[in-house]
């Protein structure tokens, strides 16, 4: 009896705190994000300048942005469709309960997850999309005003409460198929695009049964000693979002894979073995890939320094975006302007959407306003991501990039570096799994060290 006792005290603590997440998560005033005219805005390797208005009209040569930056002298519009469009994933209340606690909402804990969640959405989009699309209802988003935000708190966190003392919400399993015709759009290819849309933001759905979702990278993390509620760092994150995509069996994702780069190293021979790896033998094409690097720009504060650096990832066209943020808070970089950079922030609780429902809305899976934040303010841990769509874009990727290190890099040494040959021949630990372990012991033993290396994220 007494232990029954303890356990629903637990249960009622776990709600309590949950609830009063909730309510300070979605206590967000409207702040306006101020961009300059005379600046170029980079955003995952487009550059815009709303300089130049007349997209016939030629950028000067010190504008800042190069061929490689793919230039668009367009609008603010332009750049704001192109923000808008990508996927925007926060903290969730009210989904399902994660298996093994009571928690229905990732308010304080999940933001690292959340933005790892985008990185690999925008490395999906690039997959199935492409950099050039743009979702067309995107400039349809309207900004919420601070008035309306602020002023349902109080009701929120009454409402949220009493459903987290409520019997649990049980999970409907999908019956319709993603594949549905979509007849608003006017053609094949747009209809297309629509469809993979959807199929990609579902696979992050809050269920047990999405590939990407917390429920699913959570059961992963068990595995690096990590359990729902605790606090993710950049790298354990990657590890995690490696896994996930391994393990997904889904047809459509066979043809991506997932790199994490050991101690600020790239294997060259090592990716490619993951590219030509494919579960069909009569399958011969090459597999894209996502290489992820975990990097650290300075000790407990992030070095000046590096800011070309991160000017030069956010400016390749390989780039996915950073999962970085500030001291106790997680965002996912996606750009810069001058010394600010650009990103989505997770810290903005919002209802469970189910996804296994037909033309689920989109409008919460996308961020209406970008934001800014000062290259001073970034925390030093963090996890950069990069796409390559096949073994020769990953060659010619890792010449560019190694080009951009060289350049950017103020040290003798750079952040990282892509080495010729196989980690086994420079006497690493081969990091095979077997089914029944997800993680290896060597991978154990480096998540440990990520994990008590790392910032605490709120």
């Amino acid at each position: 009896m007494e232990a029954t006792g303890t356990d629903e005290v637990d249960k009622l603590k776990t709600k309590f705190i949950s609830a009063w997440n909730n309510m300070k998560y979605s206590w967000v005033l409207k702040t306006k994000t101020y961009f300059s005219r005379n600046s170029p805005v980079l955003l995952l390797g487009k550059c815009y300048h709303f300089k130049y208005e007349d997209e016939n009209e030629l950028l000067p040569v010190s504008s800042g942005c190069t061929v490689e930056d793919h230039v668009i002298a367009g609008s603010v519009e332009e750049f704001r469709k192109d923000f808008i469009s990508r996927i925007w994933l926060t903290y969730r209340e009210e989904f399902p309960p994660i298996e093994g606690s009571a928690l229905t909402t990732d308010c304080g804990w999940g933001c690292t997850l959340r933005t790892g969640q985008m990185l690999l959405a925008q490395g999906l989009v690039l997959h199935f999309l492409g950099r050039a699309w743009t979702w067309p209802d995107a400039l349809n988003i309207e900004n919420s005003d601070s008035e309306s935000w602020t002023s349902n708190t109080v009701k929120k966190f009454t409402a949220s409460f009493e459903a987290s003392l409520s019997v649990e919400r049980e999970l409907k399993t999908p019956t319709i198929s993603l594949k549905e015709t979509i007849r608003r759009y006017s053609d094949d290819r747009e209809m297309q695009n629509e469809i993979y849309h959807r199929k990609i933001i579902s696979w992050f759905g809050d269920s047990r049964l999405a590939l990407f979702g917390l429920h699913q990278l959570i059961e992963y993390g068990k595995k690096s000693g990590k359990k729902a509620g605790d606090w993710y760092g950049p790298a354990v994150v990657a590890h995690i979002l490696r896994k996930a995509v391994e393990e997904a069996r889904h047809p459509d994702l066979q043809g991506i894979t997932i790199y994490v780069a050991q101690d600020c190293t790239v294997y060259s021979s090592d990716v490619i073995d993951k590219q030509c790896t494919s579960m069909a033998s009569d399958n011969t094409d090459d597999k894209a890939v996502i290489i992820l690097v975990p990097v650290r720009l300075g000790g407990e504060r992030t070095n000046a320094d590096y800011l070309d650096f991160v000017k030069g990832i956010l400016s390749l066209e390989y780039c996915v975006g950073i999962v970085g943020g500030k001291p106790k808070q997680s965002y996912y970089f996606a750009g810069f302007q001058d010394d600010s950079l650009i990103y989505m922030d997770p810290h903005y609780c919002q209802s469970f959407v189910d996804v296994s429902i037909k033309d689920f809305p989109l409008e919460t899976f996308h961020c209406p306003s970008p934001k800014k934040m000062s290259f001073r303010k970034m925390d030093p841990s963090c996890t950069i991501g990069f796409y390559c769509r096949n073994v020769q874009d990953f060659k010619r990727a890792s010449e560019e990039i190694t080009k951009m290190l060289k350049i950017s890099s103020k040290e003798k040494y750079p952040l990282f570096t892509f080495v010729n040959g196989h980690s086994r021949d420079y006497d690493f630990t081969s990091t095979t799994t077997n089914e029944e372990d997800l993680f290896s012991e060597d991978e154990k033993k480096r998540l440990k060290r990520f994990s008590t290396e790392e910032f605490v994220l709120l």
